[in-house]
């Protein structure tokens, strides 16, 4: 029986786990922290054997194929050994891509991925298509090929999870946009996170189809440097689908509209008509996290953007606004570069709550072109601070530009926190 390691026992190593031993794999789960207990019970009903609090080398050393889940940097020492002893290490999202028949769109970029695979999984069973929605976003593709099986996936991919792919190979691919993110998984060079987000089309044929925003220019610069073989479908603001009319608050904005068409030309590549699509686009309900509305209190609106864990998730938010904000934003700074964000700050921002352990850079960057700073250390503190500073009329924005992980579990703990302080006011 060949011997399969799956490093990292979190939602993907799970899945992969599970995968392989249906698939007589004998697996072994390796992971150098600690196991859930819902991981542990998963394992032991189904034989599994895993290890946690650190690497058995030499068992993992005897593999033929290692497993690496996706928030596993590969500078680790274990990684480095593996890699000496050319055990092949390929990501969850190739591992099962291996075990489906299944039509594959794929969807990464830096923002804007999850309403993108959202949307297009709506349309598409809004239709009747037999589709599925995986991998980044609900059940990891692993767990999902094992579960439901469907005639298409719809995978939205993170970067980590685009860094080991060998034959992995989706009939659509979209890349909505590249800007610098998780720069510290990739020695601070965006060039080696956009050929990450690359990995993508690497295995398409002419016969499958690659869908972007032409107006992203790092993506034009990274199409130059690979060998794009897949039919291109550039689309730009200029040439907005006339065909559809977008009136959906869930997909208010400027990037928004750039989904929808993403979305939507998905759809007309599945033969789905103009008017399914129309349809299929008002009854969609967005992303909780992202430009989510979560009530309006004395006629001010309190949106939750806590998805928005970079600055240009944060400059789509800012841009969407329509009223006065008052703008909580914070926490881990990813390196941020936040000037970028100045002239809408400047337009739309009417006072800053800043939530995070160290404010002192956001401050000194927006106290030109904001009156109103104040610092809060918990969420309660932020909401109530952006209550007293709203009037009639205004809205209260969480979209926090950082990682959550100063104050928060994740960010969908903070944008939880952010709703339950909401409806306290």
């Amino acid at each position: 029986m060949k011997k399969l390691v799956v490093l990292g026992g979190g939602e993907s190593g799970i899945g992969a786990a599970l995968l392989a031993q249906r698939n007589n794999w004998d697996v072994l789960v390796s992971d150098a922290g600690t196991l859930s207990t819902a991981a542990k019970q998963e394992f032991e009903s189904n034989n599994i054997s895993w290890e946690e609090g650190g690497h058995s080398l030499d068992k993992i050393l005897e593999a033929s194929l290692v497993v690496k889940s996706p928030g596993i940097p590969n500078h680790v020492a274990v990684i480095v050994a593996i890699k000496k002893a050319r055990t092949p290490i390929v990501s969850e999202i190739e591992f099962a891509s291996n075990y489906t028949n299944a039509t594959l769109i794929g969807i990464t970029g830096s923002n804007g991925k999850t309403t993108t695979a959202m949307l297009t999984h709506h349309l598409l069973i809004e239709s009747g298509v037999n589709a599925g929605l995986a991998g980044n976003i609900g059940n990891s593709f692993a767990k999902a090929v094992i579960e439901d099986q469907h005639e298409v996936y719809v995978l939205e991919i993170s970067s980590f999870q685009l860094e080991h792919i060998q034959t992995f190979h989706p009939h659509i691919a979209v890349i909505t946009n590249l800007t610098p993110d998780h720069l510290d998984r990739y020695g601070n060079s965006f060039e080696a996170y956009c050929d990450a987000k690359f990995n993508l089309i690497k295995n398409q044929t002419e016969n499958d189809h690659f869908l972007y925003d032409a107006g992203d220019k790092s993506i034009v610069s990274g199409i130059a440097r690979h060998d794009v073989k897949a039919k291109q479908h550039p689309y730009t603001n200029a040439n907005t689908n006339p065909m559809f009319t977008i009136d959906n608050p869930s997909l208010r904005g400027r990037h928004n509209a750039k989904n929808a068409m993403a979305a939507a030309t998905i759809a007309q590549l599945f033969q789905l008509s103009s008017q399914e699509i129309q349809a299929s686009l008002q009854t969609f309900q967005g992303a909780a996290h992202r430009l989510e509305h979560v009530v309006t209190i004395l006629k001010v609106a309190y949106i939750n953007d806590s998805k928005a864990t970079n600055v240009n998730a944060a400059f789509f938010a800012l841009d969407s606004m329509t009223k006065p904000t008052v703008w909580i934003v914070g926490g881990v700074d990813k390196g941020n570069d936040y000037t970028s964000l100045l002239p809408l700050v400047h337009e739309k921002v009417k006072a800053i709550v800043c939530i995070g352990v160290d404010n002192q850079k956001i401050m000194d960057v927006f106290a030109p072109v904001v009156d109103v700073l104040v610092e809060a250390q918990s969420m309660d503190v932020a909401v109530n601070a952006a209550y007293k500073l709203a009037v009639k009329g205004d809205a209260v924005l969480l979209s926090p530009a950082c990682a959550s992980f100063d104050l928060f579990e994740n960010f969908e703990d903070r944008g939880n926190q952010f709703k339950a302080a909401v409806r306290r006011l």
